[in-house]
């Protein structure tokens, strides 16, 4: 009498494997962390340049109407920290006792100790403010807003 074994072939095993394979790459392409993390820094972006703004705004009515003085026509990055500034925006007087902020915020992926990697100006015509983020992702391209 011969008996009849059931097994796995070979064959069986590796089209399990690779279906399972399969299967992975395709939820792990759908989920794509690195976009979903991406995505969430530009919102943190977003929420960071509305919170600079809103500082300077409030610096400004609490000063009559009028703006830091350090803010140029030219859009130019800002300082984190009130020395040295050196070529970048010192707005030291938005975090001075946590008045306005506590402090300024910084990019969340690209930001040194001292550059915050967002960007101020006022314009000469218009006298309005515009903060903004160039160092995006997901090639949205500059958020900016102006007020």
């Amino acid at each position: 009498m011969a008996k009849n074994k059931r097994a796995f072939s070979l064959l069986d095993v590796l089209l399990a494997v690779a279906a399972f394979s399969i299967l992975a790459g395709i939820v792990i392409l759908a989920i794509n962390p690195y976009r979903q993390l991406a995505t969430m820094r530009n919102a943190q972006r977003w929420v960071n340049i509305n919170t600079i703004l809103d500082a300077v705004y409030q610096y400004s009515v609490d000063n009559k109407g009028v703006f830091p003085t350090t803010i140029p026509a030219a859009s130019t990055a800002i300082c984190r920290n009130a020395s040295p500034c050196g070529a970048l925006v010192d707005l030291s007087a938005l975090t001075v006792n946590g008045k306005y902020v506590v402090a300024l915020p910084r990019d969340p992926k690209s930001a040194t100790a001292n550059n915050s990697y967002y960007y101020i100006k006022k314009s000469a015509t218009t006298g309005r403010i515009t903060v903004s983020a160039s160092r995006t992702e997901n090639g949205i391209g500059t958020i900016s807003v102006t007020r």
